[in-house]
């Protein structure tokens, strides 16, 4: 066995490999834009936590317009606080300094700060969530919906493996001096203190970035940034059935696209572990992520969900995208069992395990559709 794990590691591309009908990645080299790799990059995939890269874009981009500054303050409203873990757990009615709630989004995966975020800039999240999506279709991410800024399960908010990585990418390019809040491991912020649910910081060389992300719908999905000798490679994973298995996949990807860049990998052994994850037609397929709990860990929440109309994705048409996505949501109870309540496992993105109950709501009315629907000019 252990003659045969390295000749069949060098036999096997950089592809679909840990085998779920959720599974998508993209590779992309950060000068140019251009894809080094991946699979099913165009693929609709539930974003999660990755939403919050773009409440971030958000944020930074009122930051630079000054309608936000470091010395303004972030209110948590009722309804912020009415949001599960992962969250920062601030009474409402009392306010966080902005960095105190970049730190949130980025390390902690906040839903409640990125509840606070939206209506700080949107007046409500389902206004903001509107903005979003006409700011994402600017960045060129073309197959992106949101519908809420923290990533908590909406049927109808999706994206790419292509349009995230497109969005790490934008942050980079866009606010280099913002950059650093997606680097640390552990920090502390005022009262607060803060550790990274990106494992791959400081356990791959050269990653400085971006954000991870989980709900039962998508698996354990992640954008990664590394760079090294003066190239940078961006990744996204979606469908991990672990956050482990995720971040071995993407580091076999960045593994991958940096050699294409013709940067060579530095010496290191795989474990078996990382083997087997390399490896499925031989050892084992990776299996879909399935989170079980004990029923005592498990506790019934409500969840507000927001559905304005989405503009119709280009390229393709709006039915052609529900149907590539059914399948997804048949794993949790199907869309008709959505239309009368709504169960869907999440962990917040390290936050513990509870179980979303959401009654059905009717959609926005016109005036709010119209508005969804016309962008200003993922």
């Amino acid at each position: 066995m252990a003659a045969l794990i390295p000749a069949v590691l060098a036999a096997q591309p950089a592809a679909a490999q840990i085998g779920s009908e959720r599974y998508a990645s993209f590779v992309m080299d950060a000068r140019t834009g251009q894809q080094l790799g991946g699979a099913n990059p165009d693929a609709p995939r539930y974003p999660a936590s990755l939403t919050k890269m773009m409440t971030l874009y958000m944020l930074f981009d009122a930051m630079r317009e000054g309608r936000i500054t470091m010395d303004s303050r972030i209110y948590i409203s009722e309804e912020a606080n009415s949001r599960m873990p992962s969250k920062l757990g601030v009474p409402p009615g009392m306010t966080i300094p902005v960095d105190v709630a970049i730190y949130a989004l980025t390390m902690k995966s906040a839903n409640d700060v990125a509840v606070a975020v939206g209506e700080a800039l949107g007046g409500t999240e389902e206004r903001f969530a509107q903005m979003m999506t006409m700011r994402a279709r600017q960045l060129g991410m073309t197959n992106t919906t949101f519908r809420n800024a923290s990533g908590l399960p909406d049927w109808d908010q999706a994206t790419t493996a292509r349009d995230m990585a497109t969005l790490g990418r934008r942050l980079f390019l866009d606010f280099p001096e913002r950059w650093h809040y997606f680097g640390n491991s552990n920090i502390r912020a005022g009262n607060y203190a803060f550790r990274n649910h990106n494992h791959m910081l400081g356990e791959y060389e050269g990653v400085d970035g971006v954000k991870t992300g989980y709900i039962n719908a998508s698996g354990f999905n992640n954008v990664i940034s590394a760079q090294r000798q003066g190239q940078r490679v961006f990744v996204s994973v979606f469908g991990g059935a672990s956050w482990m298995e995720r971040d071995r996949h993407a580091a076999m990807l960045l593994d991958d696209g940096f050699s294409r860049l013709g940067v060579a990998p530095t010496t290191r052994v795989p474990d078996a572990a990382i083997a087997v994850a390399r490896t499925p037609l031989i050892f084992a397929r990776a299996r879909a992520a399935t989170i079980e709990a004990p029923r005592s860990a498990i506790r019934q929440v409500s969840l507000r969900v927001v559905r304005p109309a989405a503009p119709e994705p280009r390229g393709r048409s709006a039915a052609a995208a529900r149907a590539e996505l059914r399948p997804l949501t048949a794993r949790v109870g199907g869309r008709a069992a959505a239309t009368r309540t709504r169960r869907v496992m999440e962990q917040g993105d390290g936050g513990r395990v509870v179980r979303v109950t959401t009654p059905a709501r009717r959609p926005a009315a016109a005036p709010a559709r119209a508005a969804a629907a016309k962008p200003k000019g993922r």
